[in-house]
């Protein structure tokens, strides 16, 4: 499985140190709240608010390096929108990778 790193946002910030410990807070106070949200919504087969979760959640898995996940999350959020969760537990997987990362930066 592919390792979350902020190479993205060293390159986004160059020697920006403030807007890149802005970044990284934003991120570890929006990924909780997000993850926990999704969660629900495909606990309760809310699917569509599900899929709406993961286009969200997506977009943060570029940012932390996570290309294969992102793959993973543009199939999986078109296979919600259809009623289709069986990567769920695949999703889960990377989403418990990332909040595990985001602890230690």
């Amino acid at each position: 499985m592919e390792i979350p790193n902020i190479n993205y946002i060293d390159e986004l910030a160059g020697n920006d140190e403030p807007f890149k410990n802005k970044f990284i807070e934003i991120l570890k106070m929006e990924f909780p709240v997000e993850k926990l949200e999704y969660l629900d919504n495909i606990n309760n087969k809310r699917t569509e608010e599900g899929s709406q979760n993961v286009h969200k959640l997506k977009h943060k898995f570029n940012i932390l390096g996570l290309q294969e996940s992102y793959k993973l999350a543009v199939i999986f959020e078109e296979e919600l929108r259809l009623g289709n969760d069986r990567l769920k537990n695949e999703f889960v997987k990377v989403l418990d990778k990332i909040e595990e990362f985001l602890k230690t930066i």
